[in-house]
């Protein structure tokens, strides 16, 4: 086991309701707010009205900023820092699923950097300061809500990039499980993907004697694959909408790395899919998972046999470990299909058009991955086994 430390200080407000507390999070940093968010959702579902009604009784000052894409974009990045800085925001409140709060992060860094936000995701600057955050999470996905991790993309220059810091963890999240009743199917597909990606990236390693690390992450995937379906089956089923958001956010808010080499090759490939394509993050990581997992399987195979045995509840009896290994990876491809993601690029009308492109950027700043370093040519043969 690494050494390891631990930082988070977001405060988890979750249960049925809980936007009922939102105007005693907020009045302690301030009356000038922004508010982020999508398209019409968060209106059409009443969220909305909700939200303000809080931030009118403690008299604060609201202005908005609306639109926020799937792949929020640098240049509504600007926007919001643009607004933050005309009108003195002093908090950043963000309303909606991960993209939405990727963006307040960006927004938030953004206001109070002299330079281009940009700056902070090629390597150029770090994060020194930030606006006050606080989140309102409607999509069980990405984990954003209690991490200090953003991702935003550059449209014109088809560039996907990520930013973090201890400054821009939210200072609160509310999570009530009733508010991602309204989540379309394909959403909640995605959601499902992304956090059992999230896991994967952090249980893949080839740090050794990290059984309570393991045991973490398998419970973490044995509730989304149950909860998943059940969420999918009913989506006004308040516990498995329950579960599914926890386990959102327990997959990304700094549990599972203790002590672990993390790997994080698969989201780098996605990234550079979705900069390109605009797909859904959820639906790249459904196509290019198991791909990667057969490309490097081999590094450390009996993991992905205990893998199989223990989230997929493979018979070892009479297989091989190697047998085992790739039973384990079909397990997820099969389970990818049955909740309805899709299987390959060319499904969502990709061609190999760009691979070259793609792994360029993507080992932009050196090889990728920890559990196999993955260089341009590995990029591209995983790309081209997801065609």
């Amino acid at each position: 086991m690494n050494a390891f430390e631990l930082y988070n200080p977001t405060k988890l407000v979750f249960g049925a309701d809980k936007v009922s507390r939102l105007g005693e999070l907020v009045e302690p940093y301030g009356k000038r707010v922004l508010l982020v968010y999508g398209g019409g959702s968060i209106k059409k579902s009443g969220l909305y009205d909700d939200v303000i009604s809080q931030l009118n009784e403690i008299k604060a000052i609201v202005h908005e900023l609306s639109g926020i894409e799937p792949n929020p974009r640098l240049t509504t990045v600007n926007k919001g820092i643009e607004i933050c800085r005309a009108e003195k925001i002093e908090f950043v409140l963000a309303v909606g699923g991960g993209s939405v709060l990727d963006a307040a992060k960006a927004i938030a860094a953004g206001a109070l950097y002299d330079g281009d936000v940009w700056d902070f995701t090629i390597r150029q600057a770090v994060i020194q300061e930030a606006l006050p955050i606080g989140t309102v999470l409607t999509l069980a996905a990405t984990g954003s809500e209690m991490n200090g991790n953003a991702v935003i993309s550059n449209w014109e220059t088809k560039e996907k990039r990520g930013l973090g810091s201890k400054h821009v963890y939210p200072q609160f999240s509310i999570l009530d499980p009733k508010l991602t009743y309204s989540v379309p199917r394909n959403q909640t597909v995605n959601g499902i993907v992304d956090i059992m990606s999230h896991v994967f990236e952090q249980y893949f390693s080839l740090t050794t004697d990290i059984p309570l690390q393991e045991r973490f992450a398998e419970s973490i995937l044995l509730t989304v694959i149950e909860n998943g379906e059940k969420a999918l089956e009913d989506g006004t089923d308040y516990d498995a909408r329950a579960n599914l958001l926890l386990a959102g956010t327990y997959a990304l808010n700094g549990t599972l790395p203790n002590g672990v080499t993390t790997d994080w090759a698969t989201h780098g490939i996605e990234h550079e899919v979705s900069a390109i394509y605009d797909i859904a993050h959820g639906a790249g990581l459904a196509i290019i998972f198991p791909n990667w997992m057969k490309y490097v399987y081999k590094e450390r195979v009996g993991k992905f046999a205990r893998y199989a045995e223990r989230v997929w509840g493979i018979d070892p009896a009479g297989k091989s470990e190697d047998e085992l290994a790739i039973a384990g990876i079909e397990a997820t491809r099969a389970y990818f299909t049955r909740i309805g993601a899709p299987a390959t690029l060319g499904e969502l009308d990709i061609d190999g058009q760009h691979l070259d492109r793609m792994a360029d950027e993507a080992t932009r700043f050196g090889p990728i991955g920890t559990f196999k370093q993955l260089n341009k040519d590995d990029v591209v043969n995983i790309l081209t086994a997801s065609l």
